[in-house]
């Protein structure tokens, strides 16, 4: 019986993408019943254009998830001994691609095959089966060696929890060798993270056309307008700002449709500002889209379309600086020119680790004419070392003078708050302030893991000082339209001598 069943598969069904193409596997509708699976077009696509460890950034719902786990399957029930392995970014979405994709797709199977293949062990977030071979999830991975590797929303996972994340990096990489396959699949979280430095390193490489060894990534990029399903045949209004969208794809070489243009412009009313994140055009537009759970993501998006962001002449007047003092030393500096009402934010500047005496000297070499330098209230807090000197006191000894000191506000919301009315004077240098403006895209709430939601507090990373010294600017400038205390002047030469 099994040897008549198994001649009827191989007639059926010779091979792998046979297999996928033509229902061997079932999988659930979206009402829950179980339908045969048949590769899709971009599925197909990919599966015929994949290096061995890909990258792919996509749209919502094109269905990669489902056919990198079912490929896996199938490498598990069809080769002995091959070890799989899921990646989730929570133990929630873990589970339930188990459930609802791996085990779901192996239970409709024939019982004829089963008992060719029969899964020796089966727990919530693993299977071994008779072959040797064996697929498990979770959330890092860390242990073990995999044949085959697969990340769902990497780029999500850096965002909400670098901890795991480096787990990631760090462990579940580091199992699969040369010539096995590692699969990481996301849409975009803003220029941060692993996930954004793969994407980067994979396409910087596709441009330059060099060839790729059996350790680098192939970056692949499937945006929304690949699917056919993704149109409307109602007319749809389109306003000038989104007429101005299309015509820029049109150049790019992105032609759309009226169908397609359509369901674009009511699409973007439900997603609003995360509709570039989930339903990008572009590879670049992927990764400039807000990040979930950034503070500032309207005020970046309006500063965009009002093209705020930009290339900014230095003018021959009077340069302020703004300033953020964090722990270990980390300083962010930010330049501002003042033209009627725009705030200019013309260059910028960190660095960790160094004395006042190098960042004087960073002042002296950008060779701005500065008229007052802001610091935040900090800068009064006295250091404990053998003079018990103020930071401020430091700073003025090594040439930094005049400040204005700006005194504490009540809680980080508030400070935010300032910056939020500040942004729409503010003007940013799309080249040297390069960093300011990564800082402001993914400055955050903070994820509260055991909740599932954002917490009602900003997470401090390494974009809070960039943020920071803006913020400082913000509630020194009066202009900004929120109350606050006047800054404390101190010291009288000007500039850094």
């Amino acid at each position: 019986m099994a040897g008549s069943f198994l001649d009827l598969c191989v007639k059926r069904w010779p091979d792998k993408l046979a297999r996928l193409r033509d229902g061997f596997y079932k999988v659930q509708d979206e009402s829950g019943e179980a339908v045969p699976f048949r590769l899709r077009p971009l599925q197909e696509r990919f599966l015929a254009e994949e290096h061995g460890f890909d990258l792919l950034l996509k749209a919502r719902q094109l269905g990669f998830t489902t056919v990198i786990q079912l490929d896996f399957l199938d490498d598990c029930l069809f080769i002995p001994n091959t070890a799989a392995g899921v990646i989730a970014h929570n133990r929630e979405d873990a589970e339930a691609f188990f459930h609802n994709k791996i085990r779901f797709a192996y239970d409709e199977l024939p019982p004829e095959f089963k008992e060719l293949v029969p899964a020796t062990q089966d727990s919530t977030r693993s299977m071994r089966f008779g072959n040797g071979s064996s697929i498990r999830v979770g959330t890092s991975l860390r242990s073990g060696t995999f044949q085959r590797l697969h990340i769902s929303e990497y780029g999500k996972l850096c965002a909400k929890y670098p901890e795991k994340a480096r787990e990631v990096k760090s462990g579940a990489l580091n199992t699969v060798h040369v010539g096995q396959k590692i699969r990481i699949e996301s849409t975009a979280e803003g220029h941060s993270g692993h996930f954004y430095e793969l994407c980067k390193r994979a396409q910087d490489k596709a441009k330059l056309g060099e060839p790729l060894t059996g350790l680098d990534f192939k970056f692949h990029f499937f945006p929304w307008y690949l699917d056919g399903k993704y149109q409307l045949a109602d007319t749809v209004p389109e306003t000038r700002d989104q007429q101005e969208y299309f015509a820029k794809l049109a150049k790019e070489g992105v032609e759309l449709t009226r169908q397609q243009r359509a369901w674009y412009v009511k699409k973007a009313e439900q997603q609003d500002e995360d509709m570039k994140r989930e339903f990008p055009s572009t590879p670049e537009e992927a990764f400039e889209a807000s990040v979930e759970g950034a503070y500032f993501s309207r005020q970046m998006a309006k500063m965009r379309s009002e093209k705020r962001i930009c290339r900014i002449p230095i003018l021959d007047q009077p340069v302020d600086t703004s300033w953020d003092l964090g722990v270990n030393d980390d300083m962010a500096i930010t330049f501002w020119q003042t033209v009627g009402m725009e705030r200019r934010a013309i260059d910028y500047y960190e660095n960790s680790g160094e004395g006042w005496a190098h960042y004087a000297k960073v002042l002296q070499e950008r060779g701005y004419n500065y008229r007052r330098h802001y610091g935040p209230h900090d800068l009064e807090h006295r250091l404990l070392d053998q003079t018990a000197k103020t930071r401020r006191q430091h700073a003025e000894e090594a040439g930094i003078k005049p400040w204005d000191v700006v005194p504490r506000i009540p809680t980080e919301l508030d400070g935010i708050d300032a910056s939020r009315s500040f942004l729409p004077q503010v003007y940013v240098d799309e080249e040297r302030c390069v960093r300011l403006i990564d800082c402001l895209d993914n400055y955050r709430k903070e994820w509260d893991e055991k909740l599932g939601v954002f917490k009602d507090k900003p997470r401090h990373d390494e974009y809070s000082h960039g943020y920071k010294s803006l913020e400082t600017y913000a509630l020194a400038n009066p202009s900004a339209g929120v109350a606050r205390a006047k800054p404390i002047r101190t010291g009288m030469r000007v500039g850094v001598v």
